[in-house]
Parts: C-alpha cells; structure tokens; sequence
C-alpha cells in the first residue's frame, strides 16, 4: 500500500503543528517556493530553518528521491521541526545543529540552496556566501528573500524623530547601523553573490503590509515583542526606554486615529542566482 492510501493521520497530533506557517515567514516564503526549480535526485539545503518554514514544504515538494538538509542554530525550534517531520512523516531531512558560517557538507555536494530571510540575520554574511559557493555544484540555484531597508519605515522614522527631539544623536547612527546590518543593500548583495561565482538570474521587488488598529496593538503584538523589542531597546539609553517608547506609542495612535488604521510596510526582494 503507498503511504498516501493509509489512513494513519491523527487529527489531535496535527492541531499541535497545524499552525506551522508563521504569518511573518509567509509572504517571504510563498515567492521563494515559487523560483525553486523542482527536480527529482537532488540534494538541497535551508539556511536559517527556524520551526521549519519552508523547510517541510521543499522537503514535500522534492519527493523522497531528494535529500534536504536544515541548518540552525536554534535548538528550541529544531525541536518544533523534528516533531513536524514526525507528525507529517518526511522521511528526506535532515537536521544540522549549527550557523552557516561553518556548514558540515563536502564541496560541490548541493544542488539547491534556500534562505528564506535568513542570510540577512546571520553574523558574517561574506563567509556565509563563501561556504555556500563551496557546497554548491555548478549550475546548482540558490533562492533567497530579504527584507529590505525600508522595512517598517513607518515605525524607524517616528523613534528618529523622538531621539532628535530628546537630543540623542548618537542612538539616531545607531539605529542607522542596525538597519543597514540587518537589512543590506540589494546592490551589495548581489555584488557579494557574483563575487563568489554566482550569476543573478532573477531579482523580484515584492511588499506586504502589517496592519494594526493602533500603536498599542503594534506594539504589544507577540511578534514585534520576540523579534524586534529586544534589539530596539538595545539601541537606546538603558534609563530613556520607557520613556521613548511611551512617546512613539503615543505618536503611532495619535497617527493610526487619523489614517484610520497603523500600517507597517514590508518591502522585500527575491534574489534567484545560479552558480556558475
């Protein structure tokens, strides 16, 4: 009997897992498995695998005659991972413990690689690049999405506005630097991409919006809080935090009342490169 025509699927492990696409991921990771060029017998890598979108989904998409590896350093989510891979019975993955900076594989070994707005959020995106350019075969495809600078430009450009206000120039560079560590230049990415032998065959412009009915709600949305609050308030004056995000919640509402509604702009590239 194929394994398609069992009856063996348990409803009550699924509702555990069910929600495995996160609504940040899903827009990035919608058009990354749209560029993938599906074959039968490769061998694929995801960097930055997280709870495992859209590790699972190519891993489904490829069929058991390919073999795809996940690499992440997040333990807690390798966890989530495996119990997916359990529950919806994906027998061709494998899991590794640790960065892309330093990935266990032999050279020219990889047919595809995938990031779906991971390569942006590693520490040392040159030697990431150089390891990927290693494990990769010739004519092999790395897809990659990112988010771009502009990214929540609504929400950057009001705590700006508060730190001049409040005579903190110094936090305004810092902020700067941040955006531009976390969220790269297309220009140097693909310049860095075609250092390492890459060839950009596509390059997509792409957004989606995060839509809130005001400031408070923003700002107290689980996701902001996880995967933003934490490096926003390094940025600032350990004694001025509160202080500054009272105002800028303060801003926000005061701006959502008057459009209605608080939106956060999510503009985002695909990057399509084959190795040549």
């Amino acid at each position: 009997m194929k394994k398609y025509t069992e009856d063996d699927y348990d409803l009550t492990k699924y509702a555990d897992v069910g929600d495995e696409l996160p609504i940040w991921s899903a827009p990035f990771g919608l058009k990354l498995l749209d560029y993938i060029d599906y074959k039968h017998t490769i061998s694929a890598i995801d960097i930055g695998f997280g709870t495992g979108f859209p590790l699972t989904e190519i891993a489904m998409r490829l069929g058991n005659s390919s073999i795809v590896y996940g690499i992440d350093p997040w333990k807690e989510a390798a966890v989530r991972t495996k119990k997916k891979l359990e529950i919806y019975g994906i027998d061709n993955v494998t899991l590794i413990d640790g960065a892309a900076e330093s990935i266990p594989l032999k050279n020219n070994s990889i047919d595809l690689i995938t990031s779906n707005n991971g390569t942006n959020n590693v520490r040392d995106i040159d030697q990431v690049f150089r390891e990927c350019a290693r494990i990769i075969k010739k004519r092999g495809q790395f897809v990659q999405t990112m988010n771009l600078d502009t990214s929540m430009f609504e929400f950057y450009d009001m705590l700006k506005e508060t730190l001049t206000e409040l005579g903190l120039q110094k936090e305004i560079e810092s902020v700067n630097q941040h955006i531009s560590q976390k969220r790269p230049d297309v220009k140097t990415i693909t310049y860095k991409l075609q250092e390492n032998g890459f060839r950009i065959k596509d390059l997509e412009y792409d957004q989606f919006d995060y839509l809130f009915s005001d400031g408070t709600a923003m700002l107290n949305h689980y996701f902001i809080r996880i995967a933003f609050m934490g490096s926003w308030r390094k940025l600032l004056p350990m004694e001025s935090v509160e202080k500054i995000f009272d105002i800028i919640e303060e801003k926000l509402n005061q701006q959502a009342k008057l459009l209605g509604k608080l939106r956060l702009s999510i503009p985002f590239v695909l990057i399509n490169a084959i190795k040549e």
